[in-house]
């Protein structure tokens, strides 16, 4: 398979921030529970202007645990590496859009689903390509160690079986593979929905792209969690309840999505 880990510099600043957290947070030795993240990842958990972390998982995770005063930090992580991360202790939880599937839960164990998501695959409106057939022969990107990458693998025959090397380019982060998407470098990504929408929608270039609908299995969104871990899965589990109960999930969901985004 290719990979590139080329940066532009319209983005330096936003990965010089994500290498200085990328060591231990400075809070993680005092925390009950560390999460583990990829600060990339719009609008689930990334770094603003100010390098802070923000995102919908951030504010989700933040008042589930507010609930019962459990202090919590979060740690960003080479995502492909994720599940490692948490059997080896580095990190106590897996919450950064994480998809459930059947092959991760092998090796970790999931709370309750609490969000949808779906692949897409993203082209460039002057490319011609607005269909998965009109990628026959073209450069596919998608990162590294995604659920969309596991699909492109276990569903050869939607996309893999027809694009050229019949591989994709792999990228450590979405912001990298769009670079190139927008340099022509490559032909189509495959992306989660939830990062395409908000990503070109916040740097206005929804009328630049096709957002092409695939045949890949929906997914939900769900926290990872080391399989022995049954109090801090009933945990996360309550918490979720009571969020949906009060309104605060649904205020979550408003703040970043404009509507509430909750699996009831």
């Amino acid at each position: 398979m290719k990979k590139f880990k080329g940066f532009a510099l319209m983005f330096i600043s936003i990965f010089l921030l994500g290498a200085c957290s990328s060591g231990e947070n400075n809070d993680a030795k005092d925390a009950d529970v560390v999460i583990g993240l990829d600060d990339t990842f719009v609008p689930m958990g990334f770094r603003d202007d100010d390098g802070n972390l923000t995102g919908f998982d951030i504010d989700l995770a933040k008042a589930v645990f507010a609930l019962n005063d459990t202090t919590v930090a979060f740690q960003t992580i080479d995502w492909s590496m994720k599940e490692t991360e948490l059997n080896n202790e580095t990190i106590d939880l897996i919450w950064n859009g994480y998809s459930q599937t059947s092959e991760r839960e092998e090796k970790v164990a999931f709370s309750e689903p609490y969000m949808s998501n779906s692949q897409l695959l993203v082209t460039a409106k002057d490319s011609g390509i607005d269909s998965v057939e009109e990628m026959d022969g073209k450069i596919l990107g998608a990162q590294e160690g995604s659920s969309g990458y596991n699909s492109f693998t276990q569903t050869p025959e939607v996309l893999k079986d027809r694009v050229d090397s019949e591989d994709a380019t792999l990228y450590d982060s979405f912001n990298e593979a769009f670079i190139d998407l927008e340099n022509g470098r490559i032909d189509g990504l495959l992306i989660d929905r939830v990062y395409a929408e908000y990503y070109l929608k916040q740097n206005e270039q929804t009328d630049a792209f096709n957002l092409v609908e695939t045949s890949y299995e929906d997914e939900n969104f769900a926290v990872g969690i080391r399989k022995d871990d049954e109090e801090l899965l009933e945990e996360i589990n309550n918490g979720f309840n009571e969020l949906q109960e009060n309104g605060e999930f649904a205020e979550i969901s408003e703040k970043w999505f404009g509507e509430d985004v909750s699996i009831d």
